[in-house]
């Protein structure tokens, strides 16, 4: 017992000991925060994140109210989602992308801000709240190879695994792969992204067999969803390969 209450006491005076020398801080801007992996008032105050009523398939933002003033019901989907809906089944995101969280998110994906990974996850699990119950694994939309070896991490799988230990769903980085390196999508539009990541993905049959993804409900990992070419891509590989249904987890999503 009193080695316990030793052992105890070594290791609360060992993590003030890292917070004196290295102090926690804000994961936007560096200022000293009293939270690890947390962000000051300054930089929350101008994120704007995603809250019902939104789109129950594809997760777009509706207003709040109407001009009279009338609250939207639960449940509407949006214009696009009626016109045709998705290959994905849900899609659900934290942000939306502006200005602000898309220096975040730049930080995180180009700048080797890995350490953003457990707060870009926590607003994630709760912008996935209705998907994580039903859910039975966690994948990340995958990099070419060529592109991981430049990057040296795939932010998605960094996201995927993030999530795994927060949800306790199991991640499977090597289920779902990039056959083909496929060019930059920024300044695309719709038919030209999705022509270009047509057939860029495909299934691991020896993996799929093994983690059981015939019949399974996929949780699919990104960090932005623009027009949603790119992971109906990987949806369509999924669900040809089995998968009863594929949700789609995002960062941040464009709000046209």
């Amino acid at each position: 017992m009193r080695d316990q209450r030793w052992g105890r006491m070594a290791g609360i005076l060992w993590q003030a000991g890292l917070r004196a020398i290295l102090p926690a801080r804000c994961s936007g801007c560096g200022v000293i925060t009293d939270t690890a992996h947390a962000l000051c008032s300054d930089c929350w105050s101008v994120l704007r994140f995603i809250s019902d009523p939104h789109c129950v398939c594809c997760g777009y933002p509706f207003e709040l109210a109407s001009d009279d003033g009338t609250v939207l019901p639960d449940g509407l989907l949006c214009g696009n989602c009626i016109r045709q809906m998705p290959v994905y089944d849900r899609a659900r995101s934290a942000l939306v992308y502006d200005d602000h969280s898309r220096d975040y998110i730049l930080h995180f994906k180009h700048g080797d801000r890995t350490d953003m990974a457990p707060v870009l996850a926590r607003w994630m699990m709760q912008a996935g709240r209705d998907i994580w119950p039903d859910a039975g694994m966690i994948l990340p939309v995958p990099l070419h190879t060529t592109r991981l070896l430049y990057r040296r991490f795939n932010q998605s799988g960094l996201l995927a695994q993030a999530l795994s230990r927060q949800t306790g769903l199991p991640f499977y980085p090597d289920l779902l792969v990039r056959k083909r390196r496929t060019r930059s999508l920024a300044g695309l539009g719709v038919a030209s992204r999705r022509k270009v990541v047509s057939g860029a993905f495909e299934i691991r049959d020896r993996v799929a067999e093994r983690v059981g993804l015939d019949g399974a409900r996929v949780v699919l990992i990104d960090d932005v969803l623009t027009t949603g070419a790119t992971v109906s891509a990987c949806g369509r590989a999924l669900k040809r390969a089995g998968a009863m249904q594929v949700d789609v987890v995002t960062v941040a999503r464009v709000v046209r």
